[in-house]
């Protein structure tokens, strides 16, 4: 199944939001309606900060920090939990002027994952610190720290014990599936171990959650920020494509993107870094990069992005069941979906 969106030229300030690729297409209605407001609620906020002409990588940053501190969505806390139960969290975030950015991995105790890649980025000699560097710097730069417990939910205890039980990785953690059962509904939605596979190896469940947005600003300045708590049940120590520059972010002059799904899929084809090789290089349109990037540039691996232009278009794409989403622009569209 493939889905795509319109893009719009206005040569003015323009937003996108997401909150993961590969939905459950079995989501209780209540839980698809609470997504919808939690992604209306941040493009609300990062509309009303361009309105205020505030910079394209603030924007970014506010929006994703927003969505770390909701528990909905898979970052932040709400993260999906370790084979040990812990959270291990990763953010990235590029400002496409002289294209800068900064990424931290396996974050533990930093409230906010987001806002310690900014400071990656604007107060270190680095762009990507991780694990114990990356905790020692956020001591350094005094930013909120709390128990590794804040960010584990009730709910993400729950769908570990049944991702242990069912020995898997879970493919939407907000929506139970019982052991005995697990099998069968994930042939259901296609995604038995014959069908789903991470680095060739088959997989009966997977969770491609993730949040970002990407913005540009009335001045044209592209940004984009990715933040994450990774695959539940996954290994100690994974890192997936949300803190990698050129895999599921980047910004320059031209785009920005903020890539979701199988997060080793994207690492391989350097899918955010696509969209704007396409556009430079070969002079497509964001739509028609997008389209590219997606259709012909993920192998077998399942995801999904959202990408804003410098002038100002804004598109999506993916080619899995849903995408969490939501955009708007300076002439007037408003847009919040999952499905096609």
């Amino acid at each position: 199944m493939c889905g795509g969106g319109v893009e719009r030229r206005t040569h003015r300030w323009a937003i996108a939001v997401h909150g993961g690729a590969g939905v459950d297409p079995n989501l209780p209605p209540e839980k698809q309606e609470q997504a919808k407001q939690l992604l209306a609620r941040c493009l609300h906020l990062g509309v009303a900060a361009l309105r205020s002409d505030l910079a394209a990588v603030d924007v970014v940053e506010l929006v994703v920090k927003e969505l770390e501190t909701d528990p909905f969505f898979n970052s932040g806390r709400g993260s999906a939990l370790t084979r040990k139960g812990t959270v291990e969290m990763e953010a990235s975030i590029m400002d496409g002027v002289r294209r800068r950015c900064g990424a931290v991995s396996g974050v533990t105790t930093v409230k906010n994952p987001i806002s310690l890649a900014r400071l990656v980025m604007d107060r270190s000699p680095h762009s990507y610190l991780a694990f114990h560097g990356a905790e020692e710097f956020a001591r350094q730069q005094g930013v909120e720290t709390v128990d590794n417990g804040y960010f584990i939910t009730e709910d993400n205890v729950g769908m570990l014990k049944q991702a242990k039980e069912a020995d898997s990785i879970l493919f939407d953690y907000r929506v139970p599936l019982p052991a005995a059962c697990s099998a069968a509904a994930a042939a259901a939605a296609g995604l038995d171990g014959g069908g789903v596979k991470m680095n060739g190896m088959p997989l009966s469940v997977y969770a491609p959650e993730t949040v970002g947005c990407v913005v540009v600003d009335g001045l044209g300045r592209c940004a984009a920020a990715t933040s994450t708590g990774g695959l539940m049940n996954k290994m100690e120590g994974r890192i997936g494509d949300s803190p990698l520059i050129g895999a599921g972010t980047y910004a320059c002059e031209v785009c920005a993107v903020s890539c979701t799904g199988e997060g080793e899929a994207i690492i391989r084809s350097t899918l955010a870094r696509e969209v704007a090789a396409l556009m430079e290089y070969k002079g497509m349109s964001l739509r028609e990069a997008v389209d590219y990037a997606v259709e012909e540039r993920l192998d077998e691996g399942k995801a999904g992005l959202i990408a804003v232009s410098s002038s100002g278009d804004v598109a999506y794409g993916f080619n899995c069941v849903g995408m969490f989403r939501a955009y708007a622009t300076e002439d007037g569209f408003y847009h919040v979906g999952i499905w096609d």
